[in-house]
């Protein structure tokens, strides 16, 4: 199965500019997530016409949270801790594809029963989103492979040097924000990081 490449809105940017570079970085991009915590259930749903207008389709569009602008859109669903349950929302809107955020071995395997199409696990590193807080790691992350069959994508502090490693403990993919977002020059960034992903490799001890 190719490894997965999704980029995270950051709250930084407006929508018009995360729309204007999805439209730029399409080609390297899964996924796009829109992550916006503090904007009501109307702008996100211009937010996703704005991706459509760039020419990304609906079923690489991920919103985050609102189950109701994911279904009357028909995009994808990111679901947080505060969000509805994922074995409520398959039940409710049974053609919808639902990932969920997990912090945890146990939260992953929870998530995965409950009918999760697939998980959002970290944070994987260290990163200045979650300042203070030491990174997950990768021995978590292969215990979690071993026991869902479910695309487990990996966020947090991902960088083009260190997504060998994950690719190696068995993540399908990687989710950035910032690494290509931020950076001087987006597109150079997500084909850069898109490479890294499908290029695979060979886990060390020294990467665990």
């Amino acid at each position: 199965m190719k490894k997965q490449l999704h980029v995270i809105s950051d709250g930084r940017l407006t929508l018009n500019e995360f729309a204007d570079i999805a439209g730029k970085i399409n080609p390297f991009i899964d996924r796009f997530h829109l992550r916006e915590k503090k904007l009501t259930a109307k702008e996100i749903a211009a937010g996703v016409e704005m991706l459509f207008n760039r020419g990304i389709p609906s079923e690489k569009i991920v919103v985050n949270d609102r189950t109701d602008v994911a279904w009357s859109y028909n995009t994808c669903v990111q679901l947080a801790y505060h969000s509805l349950p994922i074995d409520l929302v398959k039940q409710n809107f049974p053609e919808i594809t639902a990932g969920c955020s997990v912090h945890s071995y146990s939260d992953a395997l929870e998530a995965a029963r409950k009918g999760a199409d697939f998980l959002l696990y970290g944070h994987i590193f260290e990163t200045q989103s979650k300042e203070g807080l030491p990174g997950k790691g990768l021995h978590e992350l292969i215990a979690i492979k071993e026991n869902v069959d479910i695309p487990v994508i990996v966020i947090g502090g991902i960088k083009p040097e260190n997504v060998e490693s994950l690719i190696s403990a068995g993540a399908d993919g990687a989710a950035v924000m910032s690494g290509i977002l931020q950076s001087d020059d987006p597109f150079h960034a997500a084909r850069c990081y898109s490479q890294k992903i499908n290029q695979g490799g060979t886990l060390h001890e020294k990467d665990l």
